[in-house]
């Protein structure tokens, strides 16, 4: 048998470093490692702080999504402040979320993943690129170049729709513990409806159009990159104050049927990863960052979440199909067609509950940090489900833990030995042509990786090194 491996390092057209190795037999994938390359530390630059310099710290995580994480803190302080959020609050940071899940789906097609099926002209950012199977007619194909131009426009738009209410965007500055700053004002919600309007317009016409294009000449991808087949979502866009209904719900998706989701059975291995294996297999409230470079059995600086000891894919494909609005399979081009069916149902949800603000009424109530506690915020990041907690004690944060959607996906084996889903996504792939693998890309990004939320600093040394980036 004629083995071979293949080294992808860094993996460009996603969010941060990450490097995939993969090993071949007869030209088919027998075994993948998914690396994160920088070391993970936002943790430990939140210790000893103010609990409500949190919301503004994690936002920093990462410039794509930063409106998650803004998110996910605000809920986890919610939590641990017992505070219940009015009625106005919870509704702008949800249409804050929203935008954000909107330019987020909007770039990834676009702008990451669309270049591994169009073939664009031989100038940057088109260039370089692997040499691939590009199959759309010429027509067809000059037509997405002109909506890539497009999009971009449209990405424009989301941040100024975000901004509206966020002040700014990235990061916004308008979220906190107990609600939001700014308060509904007509024009306010006149200068975002105009915006959302001409955003879901283009997701109607374009979008979605373009996705089932792809769709129909690439449908071999149907049956590629499938992985372990489980789905987990957190839920979120909490439609009632007590945040116990939810605009996406909570589930799971294991051995062919959606079954309920208990936060308490979610665990972090390590064994493969950089940091101390005596915080290995822990709940996020009892985890630690203890970085251990030298470890001989690491091999990325991203941990290995599990839910009962299993490993879950999470993102748009997870919601849609947790929530019954997509159930056509896991695949690579599952997860492109439901993103862009998630950006279309979040877009008409959005203008509902634009309407439903009540200008000068409050969107804040009043609290205080805590002595000590603990609390835990989950949503949904435009890439699935992120979980943040938090132990405060003398009002200081004494442990933080971030869990991101990235985390989930790309992470490395567990203690067991067992792949992480993007690792057992590639398993059985034929490449073509090792010189300029794009059916392993083409894998990644249908997951749209941000490798900065999972891993955030780096102290370089040593000598720079040249890459060959496609």
């Amino acid at each position: 048998m004629a083995t071979e491996k293949i080294v992808i390092d860094p993996v460009t057209r996603i969010e941060g470093h990450l490097k995939m190795t993969v090993e071949l037999t007869d030209g088919k994938i027998t075994d993948a490692y998914s690396s994160g390359t920088m070391w993970r530390g936002i943790e430990l630059i939140l210790r000893g702080r103010d609990p409500r310099d949190a919301q503004h710290i994690v936002q920093r995580i990462c410039g794509v999504c930063p409106m998650a994480h803004g998110t996910a803190a605000t809920l986890c302080l919610d939590d641990a402040f017992k505070v219940k959020v009015p009625d106005n609050g919870r509704i702008i940071r949800n249409l804050l979320l929203a935008s954000n899940h909107l330019q987020s789906h909007i770039l990834h097609f676009y702008h990451l993943a669309a270049l591994d099926y169009v073939q664009g002209p031989d100038v940057p950012p088109f260039v370089p690129r692997y040499k691939g199977d590009y199959r759309l007619p010429p027509k067809v194909n000059a037509a997405y170049v002109e909506h890539y131009l497009q999009a971009l426009e449209m990405r424009k738009k989301c941040h100024e729709m975000l901004a509206v209410f966020g002040g700014k965007m990235p990061p916004q500055v308008t979220i906190l513990p107990g609600g939001v700053t700014v308060t509904p004002s007509v024009d306010k919600i006149a200068s975002f409806l105009w915006r959302l309007r001409e955003i879901r317009q283009f997701i109607n016409d374009v979008y979605i159009p373009d996705v089932l294009g792809v769709a129909e000449m690439y449908s071999d991808y149907r049956k590629i990159g499938v992985g372990h087949g489980n789905l987990l979502a957190y839920g979120g866009f909490p439609q009632d104050a007590d945040g116990k209904e939810k605009f996406y719900k909570a589930g799971r998706y294991a051995r062919g049927r959606v079954v309920g989701f208990d936060p308490a059975k979610v665990t972090e291995d390590v064994g493969s990863s950089w940091y101390k294996d005596s915080n290995s297999g822990k709940h996020p409230y009892s985890g630690m960052t203890d970085a251990d470079p030298e470890k001989k059995n690491g091999y990325s600086w991203l941990k290995a979440p599990r839910y009962e000891g299993e490993p879950y894919e999470v993102g748009p494909l997870a919601r849609m199909w947790v929530n019954g609005d997509y159930r056509s399979g896991i695949s690579v081009i599952d997860r492109h067609a439901a993103r862009a069916i998630e950006a279309q149902k979040l877009s008409q949800a959005m203008e509902e509950w634009l309407l439903q603000l009540k200008p000068g009424q409050p969107a804040w109530a009043e609290c205080k940090v805590p002595d000590s506690g603990e609390g835990m915020g989950l949503t949904e990041g435009a890439r699935g489900a992120l979980g943040h907690w938090i132990k405060i004690e003398k009002k200081k944060i004494a442990n933080y833990q971030a869990v991101v959607p990235t985390t989930w996906n790309c992470g490395p084996r567990d203690d067991k030995g067992v792949r992480g889903p993007v690792e057992e996504a590639m398993i059985g792939t034929a490449i073509a042509d090792t010189e300029n693998p794009i059916e392993i890309v083409r894998i990644i990004r249908s997951f749209d990786p941000c490798i900065a939320c999972a891993v955030h600093l780096i102290k370089p040394s040593g000598e720079m090194k040249k890459f060959r980036v496609v």
